[in-house]
């Protein structure tokens, strides 16, 4: 088996045959193909939205994924997050020495796969070769831009008391699959990361409610609860979450019993939060329900005008829990 030596980095001919022979089969295009130190495009008047990421999840492959869907569907859906449509990624490889080419080739072609789904393309990068036990075989940069269409204003600026707050699925899925496989655990084969580019549903709410949409936030690490004091604190409202509205798969509430785990506070890959003014949530609702990745959506609360900067929870049982934002990390390396 073929596999990743130090001499992959030395910037010489073995560098040149790693990516000739792996890389561009995957990203090749015209942006790309020069191969010149960065990618040169037009851009159209107006604003832009960048972002940049680096994936180090543990393990590198999961049920229903691997780093390389997280390293595209991530950067996607951060600029997606600010009303942006992703146009440009980058893609920075550290590459541990011995990685086989089998496992980096797999890699590749997921991102290519969800590349070509998100409609981005991966225009510029870079590649270097650490010694062995320097990384967990595999690390991911990547970077990306995306353009703003006219009339689309997302900013924490923009939450005011009064507003619904829409969340697109059910929460913790990601980070117990991920915990799952890395801890071999038996679990059941629905539990499958909820990865998945989410610009073109967004795009799809956008287009049709546009100024009505205040605030996009996905809750990546730190989970729902974290975002929602984040949201609270920055936009200076009180939060009010009804429990039975947030959806949580038995399967992953399961685990979450067995071992201690607040889904609130697991990691998300393919879920959006959406604060928006009231007179469009059904609309929205609608939209959500229309995308794979939104067929769960509910409208899990709402915006207020005291408690400023808290987060209450109305539970199942008829109390108020607090939410506050995530201490200790309960699933530590899961993007």
């Amino acid at each position: 088996m073929k596999r990743v030596r130090l001499v992959h980095g030395n910037g010489g001919r073995f560098s040149r045959e790693l990516t000739e022979q792996y890389i561009l089969p995957h990203f090749n295009n015209t942006l790309l193909a020069p191969l010149h130190d960065g990618a040169q495009f037009e851009v159209s008047k107006g604003r832009m939205a960048f972002t940049t990421d680096s994936y180090v999840v543990q393990p590198a492959f999961f049920p229903g994924g691997n780093i390389g869907k997280l390293a595209v569907c991530g950067t996607v859906n951060d600029l997606a997050m600010n009303g942006a449509v992703p146009q440009y990624i980058s893609c920075g490889l550290i590459l541990e020495e011995g990685l086989p080419f089998d496992t980096l080739d797999t890699i590749l072609a997921t991102m290519q796969d969800m590349a070509e789904r998100a409609n981005v393309q991966i225009v510029t990068g870079d590649t270097k070769v650490v010694q062995q036990g320097a990384v967990d075989g595999i690390y991911i940069n990547t970077a990306g831009i995306g353009y703003i269409p006219e009339g689309v204003m997302i900013s924490t600026d923009r939450v005011k008391a009064g507003m619904d707050i829409i969340l697109s699925g059910s929460v913790g899925d990601h980070a117990i699959s991920v915990m799952g496989t890395r801890f071999g655990l038996s679990l059941s084969d629905s539990i499958r990361t909820d990865c998945a580019p989410l610009n073109h549903m967004v795009q799809a709410v956008l287009q049709e409610v546009g100024s009505n949409v205040a605030l996009l936030r996905d809750p990546t690490r730190g989970g729902v609860g974290t975002v929602l004091k984040e949201i609270a604190d920055q936009a200076q409202v009180g939060i009010s979450v009804f429990e039975e509205a947030i959806v949580v798969h038995e399967e992953v509430q399961g685990v979450c019993d067995i071992l201690g785990y607040d889904p609130l506070y697991l990691a998300n890959e393919g879920k959006a939060l959406f604060v928006v003014n009231p007179e469009v949530t059904d609309t929205v609702l609608s939209i959500l329900h229309s995308f794979e990745e939104g067929k769960e959506a509910t409208l899990i609360g709402k915006t207020l005008a005291h408690n400023t900067g808290k987060v209450g929870l109305q539970t199942a049982l008829g109390g108020v829990r607090l939410l506050d934002m995530l201490g200790e990390d309960q699933v530590p390396r899961i993007c």
